[in-house]
């Protein structure tokens, strides 16, 4: 048995079903195993940064890792920002990374390069197998890694590959998740029976979750505590039947007018909230100089169960949802952020997953979006454009069945438009909204908030036009139908279309 047979053995027995890959010729022996063992489904994707939004996806919907297969250091280079994406987002990740032969390195070849230095700056385990005999089970520690909402790179030497004396390993117990401190449960009980300070209790990760929501709602209902989700948060779930929560503002004047009314934070599953960027003259702590805050439970940490403990020392009684938001009607005319928000909700479709990477459009989406039905929504975490359509690419295989809508900017959507491709091959249920204004449109807030207008050098560099993106064509070449939109009711009408057909459609919103 090859090395190669072995690893695959090892991750079929350990429940892997699904590799995103782009392989190169470091990585055929592999390939050629994937072939002859049935169980992995494998799915292309036609650029690394694509492979590795899909992989994070599935992680946040299937909430189980995939395993991604790139080529080489400069194939995981390329996969860099997505993964940077996913390693905020929390997400699990299980990296199969081809490299140059153990003998072949000392040579030099063209694509030999650091590939641990490369794989060290987004994952949280790195290792180089060094035998047949090993890649198995180096593969089964780096999957419990991953199975920790980790990511973790495993690279593969290519005669590790294809020598023999391969050995099939067996799936590792999975870690248990790190519990909460019960001291820190008992300061934060104690200090939320104070009501005198205004609190707040800003939600993370698993939080924002049903069982993490309805805890919550659970504590703020019995201290007056208010409850916020935080800004770069990788999935909520949202609509009927959920909290109404909102998120913390991008903006640090919006964040700052938010945060000072709060003399204490209780931080479940968050980071304090500091500023996306420095700005002159701007504080990067976003939280009142003088503000208390307890932390319940770290991000690595179990805060579902941290929630739990902390409605227990409250003796917190059941939930009672307010009255739920009304289903909005479809907004008329051209397109604004509001009206786009309440004609999504008007149409969207039961546990339908929302793939947020609108950026500066879609800030002020969550008021008006309550009333939707039940859904999901999956948010931009990291800040490296380029994740919308292959994170949406990737949900959709996560959670099959579900409708997915990528909410998707433009000038982000070019740096990974590869992902529709994918799409139209696997025939997956994706509407994207491409929300064409043509610029960089965020780019020119910021260039603003720095205190001045972009003259024409700079719109140089900001605009999209000249010539403009033809989103329907661009689409159709990768296989995908589509059509444009100049208004709401138009966007209505394609939406509700494309969610009666199995297969993706996009629509390119003039905005």
């Amino acid at each position: 048995m090859t090395g190669a047979q072995s690893l695959v053995k090892s991750l079929i027995a350990s429940g892997i079903d699904t590799c995103f890959a782009n392989p190169g010729t470091s990585e055929m022996h592999f390939v050629a195993a994937l072939d002859e063992l049935p169980g992995i489904r494998c799915v292309l994707g036609l650029q690394e940064n694509a492979v590795t939004g899909m992989a994070d996806g599935f992680w946040r919907m299937a909430r189980k890792p995939a395993c991604t297969l790139l080529h080489c250091g400069p194939g995981l280079a390329n996969g860099f920002a997505n993964l940077h994406n996913a390693r905020r987002a929390r997400s699990g990740i299980l990296n199969i990374v081809g490299d140059q032969a153990t003998y072949h390195r000392q040579y030099d070849a063209a694509l030999t390069t650091d590939t641990q230095g490369i794989a060290r700056a987004t994952s949280h385990w790195v290792r180089t197998s060094s035998s047949a005999s090993a890649v198995a089970q180096d593969a089964m520690t780096a999957l419990q890694i991953a199975q920790t909402a980790r990511i973790a790179t495993l690279i593969l030497p290519s005669d590790v590959s294809w020598d023999a004396g391969g050995v099939v390993a067996a799936p590792l117990p999975p870690l248990a998740p790190l519990a909460a401190d019960p001291l820190a449960v008992d300061n934060c009980a104690r200090a939320l029976r104070d009501r005198a300070t205004k609190t707040l209790v800003l939600l993370g990760g698993d939080a924002l979750l049903a069982e993490g929501q309805g805890l919550a709602g659970r504590i703020a209902q019995k201290t007056e505590a208010a409850l916020l989700a935080e800004y770069a948060v990788g999935r909520v779930e949202r609509g009927q039947g959920r909290l109404a929560l909102e998120r913390m503002p991008y903006s640090v004047d919006a964040s700052l007018k938010v945060l000072a009314q709060y003399q204490r934070i209780v931080l479940a599953g968050a980071l304090s909230p500091v500023a996306f960027f420095a700005y002159p003259g701007k504080p990067s702590s976003l939280v009142a100089p003088d503000a208390e805050i307890l932390v319940l439970a770290r991000p690595d940490q179990d805060v579902v169960g941290a929630l739990r403990a902390l409605a227990e020392a409250l003796a917190a009684p059941a939930l009672e949802l307010p009255p739920q938001a009304e289903r909005p009607g479809i907004v008329q005319g051209a397109s604004t952020p509001e009206g786009l928000a309440r004609t999504l909700a008007a149409v969207l479709p039961d546990q339908a997953i929302i793939c947020d990477e609108s950026v500066s459009y879609g800030r002020g989406f969550y008021p008006h979006t309550h009333g939707a039905a039940a859904h999901d929504w999956l948010h931009q975490t990291g800040g490296a454009i380029g994740l919308g359509l292959p994170m949406a690419t990737g949900a959709a295989m996560g959670a099959p069945g579900r409708r997915v809508i990528s909410l998707q900017a433009d000038g982000s959507a070019m740096y990974s438009l590869q992902a529709l491709w994918t799409q139209a091959r696997e025939q997956l249920p994706c509407t994207t909204i491409i929300l064409s204004n043509r610029k960089y449109n965020i780019l020119i807030g910021e260039y603003r908030a720095v205190g001045t207008e972009p003259g024409a050098t700079a719109m140089q560099m900001l605009d999209l036009g000249r010539p403009d993106l033809d989103w329907v064509r661009l689409a159709g070449g990768m296989g995908v139908e589509a059509a444009r939109a100049a208004t709401l009711e138009e966007c209505a009408d394609l939406l509700r279309t494309s969610f009666s057909r199995p297969e993706p459609f996009l629509i390119e919103l003039l905005i």
